[in-house]
């Protein structure tokens, strides 16, 4: 099966934390945003229904799409750019372009927004943190 865009292996993005090189080039600012929405996809997956990178919709250095399904079962696509992201369609794979959304810095900010669902399971996962944080201090 062929896609107009395949993951980078992680193994060739030398100090892909926070460092300014990608596959070598020093000093480039570039991001492979299909990375970026594969991190943004493992950060949050677990305050979610379902969340994945889109196969369908083309994606590149400046911009990729993800699909995600509430916990409320509302389904979006967002877009991911150096802006941050939006909502460009209340569909999987659907981007709308009179939808005119404001970008969000951050996942947890967007997600914050569109879903209460989402800010409870986030607020139990940092407890829940938190708790064990405490255990592992007392121990």
């Amino acid at each position: 099966m062929e896609t107009d865009c395949n993951p980078r292996e992680l193994s060739s993005v030398p100090g892909l934390e926070g460092d300014s090189t990608l596959n070598g080039v020093e000093g480039t600012d570039m991001k492979d945003m299909r990375l970026e929405a594969e991190a943004v996809v493992s950060d949050v997956l677990f305050a979610v229904n379902s969340m994945l990178v889109s196969q369908s919709l083309r994606c590149a250095d400046d911009v990729a799409y993800i699909n995600v399904e509430t916990r409320e079962g509302s389904r979006y696509c967002l877009e991911l750019t150096e802006a941050g992201l939006r909502v460009v369609g209340h569909a999987f794979d659907q981007v709308d372009e009179a939808l005119q959304m404001p970008y969000h810095e951050t996942v947890y900010s967007l997600l914050d927004t569109l879903s209460p669902a989402y800010r409870e399971a986030f607020g139990n996962a940092l407890l829940q943190r938190l708790e064990a944080l405490k255990r592992d201090g007392q121990s």
